[in-house]
């Protein structure tokens, strides 16, 4: 059987004929019209003025943090649920990161703890919240929070392309955003990012910085440390054809959601992650967590059943202050996610997921709590048919 991955790439083939048309045109070069092109879309889709196309969502968020001018020895406050690059970007310029813990009902960074954070000191240089697979984190609150104590917000939105809450675009949300484009998100350009931003000052000085911060002379001239972080040519193309099928790829897995969410929730012990009140997430990841007191199995346990089926599913990231790299490193909260992380799992959920496969991952987990927990399915009842 073909192993079943989480989120694999899906490559259609007017993918294929936009890359070929970038070869076939020349612009094999870093630079080219598919860069230039790729960066205005982005900039609309995300409602922003400027988007710079870069090689890693990482990239993005070292090149804005250096735009807000968080410095050695700086603090800067960040959600601890998430992949290590929002941190380790953070240490790329010296600063220290201050974690703060998730909200039950959201997953993401809790607003009631950044404003006990907040209300504690002063002595933060900005916030980083992520939006947590797919879903955009509560920007109306902590926004209000930046504001009112002078913050600068920048947006880890590298989950949450085709995102929205309140109206308003993931990615339109702080000073700027991060967004990413690794083979495992929903829009790829096999790697890749980008920053979007509404600050001109900012997105001249990405793009200045990315190109080995090259001063304007006929030669070779640097006064100032640069990085080789630009997206190529030929990718972007890539990129630009993913893009505009984005809306196509978000329905396809909020539709896995729905049939997960359908099935499995009903089963004792089974929540899934909550969607933003006024917002709507891309589900980029289903993720859901299991009480093992109540259904008698444990998502690791689980975890362990798919991947005997040739399934792949992952836990929820592991929170940052438990990562040995930031081992000391201060915590606001932290409960929630570590429960998250213990409890927690993500299932498949690629644009290219077949029907079939989903059932099939439904009737293994539905399988394996019925009989851990106990549970047995009911007997089916006759429908009584009624008339008004």
């Amino acid at each position: 059987m073909t192993r079943v991955y989480l989120s694999p790439p899906e490559l259609t083939s007017a993918d294929r004929r936009e890359v070929l048309r970038a070869l076939d045109e020349g612009w094999i070069a870093p630079v080219g019209p598919e860069i230039t092109a790729f960066e205005s879309e982005l900039a609309a889709t995300t409602g922003r003025h400027r988007a710079v196309a870069l090689s890693s969502g990482t990239a993005a968020l070292h090149l804005a943090l250096i735009s807000a001018g968080v410095d050695q020895g700086d603090k800067v406050l960040v959600s601890s649920l998430t992949f290590a690059a929002t941190a380790n970007a953070i240490r790329y310029v010296g600063a220290e990161p201050v974690f703060v813990d998730s909200d039950p009902a959201t997953w993401n960074m809790d607003p009631d703890l950044l404003a006990e954070a907040l209300a504690r000191s002063s002595r933060f240089k900005a916030v980083i919240p992520v939006d947590l697979y797919g879903q955009c984190a509560d920007y109306r609150r902590i926004g209000e929070l930046c504001a009112r104590f002078e913050l600068l917000m920048i947006s880890d939105a590298a989950e949450s392309l085709g995102a929205s809450l309140g109206g308003s675009p993931a990615g339109s949300f702080g000073e700027a955003a991060v967004l990413s484009f690794n083979g495992n998100k929903i829009i790829t350009t096999s790697g890749g990012g980008a920053l979007v931003t509404d600050r001109d000052d900012w997105a001249d000085r990405a793009r200045f910085l990315a190109t080995q911060a090259r001063d304007p002379a006929p030669h070779y001239e640097h006064s100032q440390l640069g990085y080789n972080y630009r997206l190529s040519n030929v990718l972007a193309a890539l990129g630009r054809s993913q893009l505009a099928d984005l809306e196509r790829r978000v329905l396809i897995r909020r539709s896995h959601r729905q049939a997960y969410h359908a099935a499995l929730a009903d089963l004792p012990g089974v929540q899934f992650m909550p969607e933003i009140d006024g917002g709507t997430s891309t589900f980029w990841l289903t993720a859901l967590t299991i009480d093992h007191t109540l259904a008698g199995t444990r998502a690791a346990d689980v975890i362990a059943l798919l991947d005997q089926n040739g399934i792949e599913a992952r836990p929820v990231w592991k929170p940052m202050h438990l990562q040995p790299l930031y081992r000391g490193c201060e915590i606001v909260g932290g409960g929630v996610s570590e429960s998250l992380f213990r409890n927690g799992l993500c299932l498949p959920s690629g644009s290219s997921l077949l029907p079939e496969q989903r059932e099939r991952i439904i009737e293994l987990i539905r399988e394996s709590i019925e009989a851990s927990s106990g549970l047995r399915p009911a007997e089916p009842h006759p429908q009584r048919l009624t008339t008004d």
